[in-house]
């Protein structure tokens, strides 16, 4: 376990995350974590603790790496703490894609109502059309399957949110739908693949917690997020896809405004710690 930004809730949730007994009956939990230092003050954003949290992560993948761990559950980054310390990326994602030397991964959120997949992540929403290109959805498509089968899912039922409402209503609200999402469906399809869309996201999510698909492929970050987090909010666990190493998170943040008071719920963090554990023992 890595503790994320130090000024947070993460070294609170990782220590109570390690002495929970389903997570010693997994595991042997091992916690990254920062060296105290006076520049970092619990719920003020620094740029000491988003360079604690880079240094910590930088760890405990090298470890991974050298199989002295057997996978990573991080505590939540500060985006803006990277952003004070001077470096360029905007989470864990990113970061961890460039550590693995990896581009090609994807942001998953596993609960036991709804997996949903993201195909941008953190993107200005005035960006998502440009950022939604064909290499980049039909990349997403086959990370998904691929993850849904290490999750013993052996030919997952996939779903592609539409982007806009009503999937384009055949474009008469954009042209998107039909002109990039529906193609690499349909070659998907042609190639074997189990998925049906772009179908519209005001109904796809509901769809899939009733048990129609195993996993959605939203368009953008909040289209995606929101649903999980209204159904699993605590016990849903972010899993980047496509990595060399096995890495997963919370689904919640840095918690600035309880940080250091004794408060915080560890459930996301033992759900993580204990997903990273399935997926280490299946692998």
């Amino acid at each position: 376990m890595t503790v994320g930004d130090p000024a947070g809730i993460g070294p609170e949730i990782a220590a109570k995350a390690a002495a929970d007994p389903s997570v010693t009956a997994v595991c042997e939990p091992i916690v990254f974590a920062a060296p105290h230092s006076d520049a970092i003050r619990p719920g003020v954003v620094s740029a000491a603790a988003g360079r604690a949290a880079y240094d910590t992560i930088v760890r405990a993948v090298e470890a991974a790496h050298r199989r002295e761990v057997d996978g990573i559950a991080t505590a939540p980054v500060n985006k803006l703490a990277f952003a004070q310390a001077g470096l360029p990326w905007k989470g864990h994602t990113d970061l961890l894609a460039h550590l693995c030397g990896t581009p090609d991964v994807a942001m998953m959120f596993h609960s036991p109502q709804l997996k949903v997949v993201l195909l941008t992540v953190h993107v200005p929403l005035r960006d998502v059309v440009a950022a939604l290109t064909a290499p980049l959805v039909e990349r997403t498509i086959g990370l998904t399957v691929e993850a849904m089968r290490r999750f013993g899912v052996a030919k997952p039922r996939l779903a592609l949110a539409g982007l806009n409402p009503h999937a384009g209503e055949g474009g008469v609200i954009g042209d998107e739908d039909g002109g990039v999402l529906a193609p690499c469906v349909e070659r998907a399809q042609a190639i074997g693949i189990d998925i049906r869309g772009p179908i519209p996201g005001d109904t796809v999510f509901v769809r899939a917690s009733r048990g129609e698909f195993d996993c959605v492929i939203a368009c953008y970050h909040d289209q995606g997020l929101i649903p999980v987090k209204l159904l699993a909010f605590g016990q849903a666990v972010n899993v980047t896809i496509g990595l060399p190493i096995i890495r997963t998170s919370v689904d919640h943040g840095t918690a600035f405004d309880i940080a250091g008071q004794g408060v915080a719920d560890p459930r996301s963090m033992i759900a993580a710690v204990k997903l990273a554990a399935e997926l280490a023992a299946s692998r």
